[in-house]
């Protein structure tokens, strides 16, 4: 049983999370453009608003999309989700060690 569950939504360009497990926080994050990338930055990657979530704790996570296909993914922690249209998908994982993903 998870106990946070996280709401994706795909958008062109940009992503939507919903986290209304406790308070209703809902957030943007888009990916940086590269004039704005610091050295220590991952290109393609880092975002404006980072999603955080807690160590040892089983996340699910409900994604969807606005518009087109998308594919909500983390490949560090071996999760990819497909974003559809007019669907709600789900995936299960856990972090066991601090870190940026």
């Amino acid at each position: 049983n998870a106990m946070i569950t996280i709401k994706t939504i795909g958008r062109q360009w940009y992503w939507s999370y919903e986290y209304s497990d406790f308070n209703n926080v809902e957030f943007d994050t888009y990916m940086l453009p590269e004039k704005e990338l610091k050295e220590e930055s991952f290109r393609l990657l880092d975002v404006d608003n980072r999603t955080v979530i807690p160590m040892n704790t089983e996340i699910r996570v409900l994604t969807s999309a606005s518009d087109v296909l998308h594919s909500w993914a983390v490949p560090s922690l071996g999760i990819k989700i497909d974003a559809t249209p007019g669907r709600l998908n789900q995936g299960t994982f856990s972090i066991n060690r601090p870190g940026l993903f």
